[in-house]
């Protein structure tokens, strides 16, 4: 409703400034993205980037949202989102903290709810601690794992992907970027 059209919907949860999708929604017209950030001065300068640069000035297929995670469930219907992006996000690295890790097993149920069937979960990150305990939580949820790479530049995944603030600058590093596709299991 609130895009005026039927067009499937992608997210991005924790979207920082917004690089990653407000690219995405200039390169696909044919999909509605949203992005979600928790804090509002970094949706701020987000939205700064969106309003005040020039190449995004006909992008009309984006919305954003300042909000915690955790409510996913309460602002998005059974089945609404095709694609969810989780992009370096904040590793909580002590183990007291792992659930409020986004690819714990307590947000792959948040996200089950809101997914769409046929409905995927991409993660990035150049934490290795971070992408192997989601490799665990993956199996532990009984989510299904469509594919993985713990070197993404350099894997048959690179073609088409679009960098974040954090990958550019991790990359430049040269810090190996890890990714994985997800699907949560099916419904009967």
């Amino acid at each position: 409703e609130l895009f005026g059209n039927d067009h499937p919907i992608h997210i991005e949860v924790g979207m920082g400034k917004g690089q990653f999708i407000i690219e995405m929604a200039r390169r696909n017209p044919e999909v509605n993205y949203i992005g979600i950030e928790r804090y509002s001065s970094v949706l701020l300068r987000a939205l700064e980037r969106f309003d005040n640069d020039e190449e995004y000035k006909d992008v009309n297929n984006i919305r954003f949202i300042c909000m915690d995670a955790t409510n996913l469930p309460e602002v998005f219907a059974v089945g609404e989102i095709d694609k969810i992006y989780l992009n370096f996000s904040d590793p909580w690295p002590k183990a007291r903290h792992a659930k409020r890790r986004l690819t714990s097993k307590q947000f792959f149920e948040r996200y089950d709810k809101i997914l769409a069937f046929d409905g995927v979960v991409e993660f990035k990150t150049d934490n290795r601690e971070l992408f192997d305990f989601s490799l665990e939580q993956v199996e532990v949820a009984g989510w299904q794992l469509d594919n993985y790479t713990f070197d993404l530049h350099h894997s048959e995944y690179a073609e088409g992907n679009v960098m974040t603030e954090y990958e550019e600058k991790f990359s430049a590093m040269g810090n190996p970027i890890c990714r994985m596709v997800i699907k949560p299991p099916k419904k009967k």
